[in-house]
């Protein structure tokens, strides 16, 4: 067993030039030369300011894979640090929510593009939680004493299903409920104005290394909340009358060309979101946590929380709130407004740039929450400068 496990060094990748709000849909597309109806309300919600998407603006094909742009993230980690070396990795943990293919997996992907490594490969399933499952595969296989060396990484490639041509049906078979009732737009057009493109990857080992600027990983604790909620958010089915979710293989003997028209698109079902979000990612687990490892809110000098709106902070504050943790908001770290929500990336990217961004003290300890209300789930993840 080794004593700790440490983040030594960061890395990110962004595909192409950051796309400011009134340029989105030049490269997403828009509905047969139509405006969404939906943009500017959830843009104002949202108040992000510029997102990546791995789409060339002018000729809006694909430009980078979610398998390429995971590996550049963890390339740039090495171009940064000459004194770390890739063949010395002998594990490599990935998470994300949408890999380009069914299979193989993504983390054999991501490998079939880094030569120079050789060892074991993890993938873990999820959406925003699963770059946190695969840190802490890595944080486990380094402190058992199984790898020397690992890397971890979080990606997403979003835009690639969220390109007009994949609503342009929908939009028009529910362009009558859309007079009736706006709301509808959100369950799956509002996701287009909140995604982004990008990558983030870490280098674990188990010792700090001189002259850099090292994150101990004291614990990580993730709680499930699916037998007690129905599914929020989902890709690759059909919601039935019932509730329960028909698979795309399923659909594929259904017969039903409105129900395969929509399969692949994610979903999401927002009122159960509003209502359910802070109390099951937030309010729940961390009562748990906090009593299990006595946490204080005043320990922390940094809270990196990931929200996919700022419609949600003041929502997550009042939840701190109510579990007597409040951490003051001059804490708080995000690279939403200008990143975009990068799902599963979007933990790495926030330590990536407080690294970069701010003086970070030994001692200091940064507090990690990564929520996913696909079938609510949140990670938390407690880290101290060394």
């Amino acid at each position: 067993m080794n004593p700790a496990v440490y983040i030594n060094a960061t890395g990110t990748f962004f595909p192409n030039a950051p796309v400011d709000n009134d340029n989105i849909e030049k490269v997403l597309g828009s509905y047969r030369g139509k405006p969404s109806r939906s943009r500017n309300i959830v843009l104002g919600s949202n108040q992000i300011r510029t997102s990546h998407y791995a789409i060339d603006p002018e000729t809006r094909k694909p430009t980078h894979s979610n398998a390429e742009m995971t590996a550049r993230a963890i390339e740039n980690i090495f171009a940064r640090n000459p004194d770390l070396s890739l063949e010395s990795v002998n594990l490599l943990s990935v998470g994300t929510t949408a890999a380009d293919l069914l299979a193989p997996a993504h983390g054999q992907m991501v490998h079939g593009l880094l030569p120079q490594m050789n060892g074991e490969v993890v993938t873990t399933a999820g959406v925003c939680c699963s770059s946190v499952a695969a840190l802490k595969v890595a944080y486990l296989n380094i402190l058992s004493g199984q790898a020397d060396a690992a890397i971890a990484t979080g990606s997403e490639a979003a835009s690639k299903f969220m390109r007009s041509e994949f609503f342009e049906a929908e939009s028009e078979t529910k362009v009558d409920d859309l007079k009736k009732n706006p709301m509808v737009a959100f369950e799956h057009d509002f996701l287009r104005w909140m995604l982004s493109d990008g990558a983030g990857a870490f280098y674990l080992s188990s010792q700090p290394v001189a002259g850099k600027t090292n994150f101990r990983i004291n614990w990580i604790e993730g709680r499930s909340y699916a037998n007690m909620q129905p599914t929020c958010m989902f890709a690759g089915g059909h919601r039935e009358n019932d509730g329960s979710i028909t698979g795309w293989k399923d659909l594929c003997l259904n017969g039903d060309p409105m129900k395969q028209n929509f399969a692949m698109n994610f979903s999401q079902d927002i009122r159960q979101l509003r209502d359910n979000i802070v109390e099951f990612t937030l309010e729940r687990p961390l009562g748990s946590i906090k009593k299990k490892h006595a946490l204080r809110p005043g320990d922390y000098s940094w809270f990196l929380a990931h929200f996919s709106s700022h419609y949600f902070r003041q929502t997550l504050f009042d939840g701190l709130k109510t579990l007597d943790f409040a951490i003051p908001e001059e804490r708080w770290f995000t690279s939403l407004y200008d990143k975009g929500n990068i799902g599963s990336a979007s933990i790495y990217v926030f330590l990536d740039d407080l690294v970069q961004q701010k003086k970070l003290q030994r001692g200091e300890k940064v507090l990690c929450y990564v929520p996913e209300s696909a079938r609510f789930t949140s990670y938390f993840v407690e880290l101290e400068v060394v």
